[in-house]
C-alpha cells in the first residue's frame, strides 16, 4: 500500500497590491493549500486591504489581517503626511516611503502565523530588480531572515520570492501566464482588482489599473512608479498586446542555507541569464 503524498501549504503575505496578487495566483499554482495574511500598520493606501479581502473571497483563500496600530507609525511619509517621493527624512538616500522594518515585522509575524497554521512556506512580493534602494527588498535580507526564522522556530521554513529578480514588465507578463484560479482570471484580477498607488483612488482607471498616484512623475507626464507588497517603488510597463498570454519559461532557483535538523530551500524567480550581485549598500 502507497502512502498518499503529503499535502503541501503556503502563506502569502497578501497586501492587495499588484505583485502580492500575482503572488497569490502564483501559490495556487504550486501548493494544494493557500491561505494569505495581510496587516493594517496605519497605511495611507489601506483601501488595498477592502481589494486584497475581496480578492481572497473570490478565490475561496483563508485571509487573516492584522492589526499592527502605531507599531510602525513615525518613520515613513506611508504612515503620515507629506510626499512619498521625497528624500526621507532619516536617510536621503531613501524615499520618504520607506517604512523601516516593515518587512522584518512583516516576514517574523508570517512566520510566528505560519507555525500556527502547520505551514512551512512562506511567499511574499520583495523584489531586488526595482527595489529602489530599500534595504528590505534585497535577496540578502530575505536569505538572512530566512536563516533567522527558521532557527527561532526551530524548524525548516522556506521563503519564496517569485519576483525577486523580475522587473516590472516580467513580472506582468508572469502575471498573464499563470492560469486561472477558482474561476478568476489571472491578468486581470491583477490589472483591474488589485490595488496599487499610495493615495487609494480607486476611481481613475489606467490600462495598468486604478489610481493617480499624485506624485511627480505623474505630474511631468512621466510613467508613474507602482508600489509592491514589499513596499518597492517599480514602473509599469505599456500594456500591449505582447503582454497578453502566451507561453513564458520562467527562470527559478532553489537557494540553500543552513538550518536545524536539515536544509532549506526557497525559491526567488530570475530571468534567465541574470546574474545575482548581492548589494550590501
Amino acid at each position: 500500500m502507497t502512502d498518499a503524498p503529503a499535502e503541501t501549504s503556503a502563506l502569502v503575505l497578501f497586501s492587495g497590491g499588484q505583485d502580492s496578487t500575482t503572488c497569490l495566483f502564483w501559490a495556487l499554482e504550486r501548493f494544494d493549500r493557500v491561505e494569505a495574511l495581510g496587516f493594517r500598520y496605519g497605511q495611507r493606501h489601506a483601501v488595498e486591504l477592502e481589494q486584497a479581502t475581496a480578492i481572497a473571497r473570490d478565490l475561496d483563500v483563508p485571509f487573516v489581517v492584522r492589526d499592527l496600530g502605531p507599531a510602525l507609525s513615525g518613520g515613513s511619509a506611508l504612515t503620515g503626511q507629506g510626499d512619498v517621493d521625497a528624500p526621507h527624512a532619516l536617510d536621503p538616500d531613501l524615499p520618504a516611503s520607506f517604512v523601516p522594518g516593515r518587512n522584518a515585522v512583516f516576514l517574523t509575524l508570517a512566520s510566528a502565523h505560519a507555525y500556527t497554521r502547520g505551514i512551512h512556506d512562506v511567499v511574499g512580493g520583495m523584489c531586488q530588480t526595482d527595489y529602489s534602494g530599500y534595504p528590505d527588498c534585497r535577496r540578502v535580507f530575505v536569505d538572512a531572515m530566512q536563516t533567522s526564522l527558521t532557527l527561532a522556530m526551530g524548524r525548516d521554513l522556506r521563503l519564496h520570492t517569485p519576483l525577486m529578480y523580475l522587473d516590472k514588465a516580467q513580472t506582468w507578463k508572469l502575471a498573464a501566464d499563470l492560469p486561472d484560479a477558482n474561476g478568476l482570471d489571472a491578468f486581470e484580477t491583477v490589472r483591474l482588482r488589485s490595488h496599487t498607488d499610495y493615495d487609494g483612488d480607486r476611481a481613475t482607471r489606467n490600462a495598468w489599473g486604478y489610481g493617480t498616484l499624485g506624485n511627480a512623475d505623474y505630474a511631468r507626464g512621466d510613467t508613474p512608479r507602482l508600489t509592491t507588497p514589499g513596499g518597492c517603488r517599480t514602473t509599469p510597463p505599456l500594456l500591449t498586446t505582447q503582454h497578453a498570454r502566451s507561453p513564458t519559461e520562467s527562470g527559478r532557483r532553489a537557494v540553500r542555507s543552513g538550518a536545524p535538523g536539515g536544509s532549506v530551500w526557497s525559491t526567488h524567480a530570475r530571468p534567465a541569464g541574470s546574474a545575482y550581485q548581492p548589494s550590501l549598500r
